[in-house]
């Protein structure tokens, strides 16, 4: 089992020779030690940011992918491209508007393995994403490693900025930065 189980057993069960089923406790994210970036390019070249601030909870065990459960939700007001300006820029109503969307997010709706790979180390994650009000169905590939007892979750989400309403008004033009967005994560935990 990749992360730690938890046995309870009844008195009375005990007795007549029977238990109940382990039950997965749900693994602690490492902050510290994790991250959510995204890659886009301003006038064709790669631009990454990142988000300072984020909370993931995550119930996973590599023998039962399909009972995981797994969400992340993103601070917004913690985006930084590396310039005060910019990320002042960025919270506006025209790109973020994290005065009135403070919060994305991600709920997985079903982890699978993948097929061909290795057992448990890579699987398909589907569910929801939801950014500045906007809530669309998203699937992305993940991989899984030991490192230590910590497990690591790596995965890449490509969006498109303009479904969410990410570059209002003028900056819906394309030219200058471009509709596709990586969303990528790093989560340690154990």
């Amino acid at each position: 089992m990749t992360h730690f189980l938890l046995r309870t057993t009844a008195i009375g069960l005990l007795a007549l020779g029977a238990s109940l089923p382990a039950v997965a406790a749900p693994l602690k994210p490492d902050l510290a030690k994790s991250s959510v970036t995204i890659v886009f390019k301003q006038m064709n070249v790669p631009v990454e940011a990142k988000f300072k601030q984020f909370t993931a909870q995550i119930d996973f065990d590599s023998a039962q992918p399909a009972a995981a459960k797994a969400s992340v939700d993103i601070a917004i007001p913690s985006f930084d491209l590396g310039d005060p300006e910019y990320n002042k820029e960025v919270l506006k109503k025209e790109w973020f508007n994290a005065a009135q969307f403070a919060k994305a997010s991600f709920v997985a709706s079903s982890i699978k393995a993948s097929a061909g790979a290795p057992a448990g180390s890579k699987y398909d994650v589907a569910g929801k994403l939801t950014i500045k009000g906007k809530t669309t169905d998203v699937s992305f590939p993940l991989s899984v490693k030991k490192e230590g007892s910590a497990q690591v979750f790596d995965g890449s989400l490509p969006i498109k900025r303009l479904t969410y309403n990410i570059g209002e008004g003028e900056w819906k033009d394309t030219s200058m930065v471009a509709d596709e967005i990586v969303i990528k994560f790093h989560l340690v935990a154990n």
